[in-house]
């Protein structure tokens, strides 16, 4: 894999206060480039909520609401993110979450287009298990060494992501290849149908 010849792409991951609809309460923004995550121009963002974390999301990510009071709201930061995000390609795992949950916060936003490291494990690898985040780091061992914080935690697993999505692209020849097998149908960057080459 050339990866070289690949659009501008962050990684994404959103952690969330536990509501439904959730607030955000910490999202990650991690490029790739070249084949590596690069820590030294990632963006992290703690976010004050507006409505308080619920305990369960607090047992998910430890995040409280203690912590996070002293926090920025999203509306101190969206443009600020909304500038670092531009118009690049995003990756996440179950991709379709955090797009619904960016898009609801940044409706003036649109990537272009979406890689879902779990689809892309689903075509890599058919018969596994599972496709959890933790069954994929089980299984490909991804250098973890130099990741923030701790799982569930935003900035970890987006690191972790990263270097999954790197290992997984490894085996594609070309960057098309990829999206064709990581894109899930109705977000951006989705192949198009092709032409319908019947005769009638």
């Amino acid at each position: 894999m050339d990866f070289t010849s690949w659009p501008a792409l962050l990684v994404v991951d959103t952690e969330g206060n536990g509501t439904s609809p959730p607030d955000l309460v910490e999202l990650a923004v991690l490029p790739v480039c070249g084949g590596a995550a690069d820590k030294t121009v990632a963006g992290a963002w703690l976010v004050r909520p507006e409505r308080p974390v619920t305990p369960r999301a607090t047992s998910v990510h430890g995040l409280t609401n203690a912590v996070l009071a002293g926090a920025p709201s999203w509306a101190d930061i969206a443009s600020e993110v909304h500038a670092f995000l531009a118009a690049s390609w995003i990756c996440a795992h179950n991709a379709h979450v955090d797009y619904r949950v960016m898009k609801a916060h940044l409706p003036g936003w649109e990537p272009s287009g979406v890689l879902d490291t779990l689809r892309l494990s689903r075509a890599t690898f058919p018969d596994l298990p599972g496709y959890s985040l933790d069954h994929l780091i089980k299984l490909l061992k991804p250098d973890l060494s130099e990741a923030p914080a701790q799982r569930h935690r935003a900035t970890f697993d987006a690191f972790a992501t990263a270097q999954l999505l790197v290992i997984m692209a490894d085996r594609y020849e070309t960057w098309d290849q990829v999206v064709s097998a990581a894109v899930p149908p109705n977000l951006p960057g989705a192949p198009k149908p092709g032409p319908d080459l019947t005769l009638w």
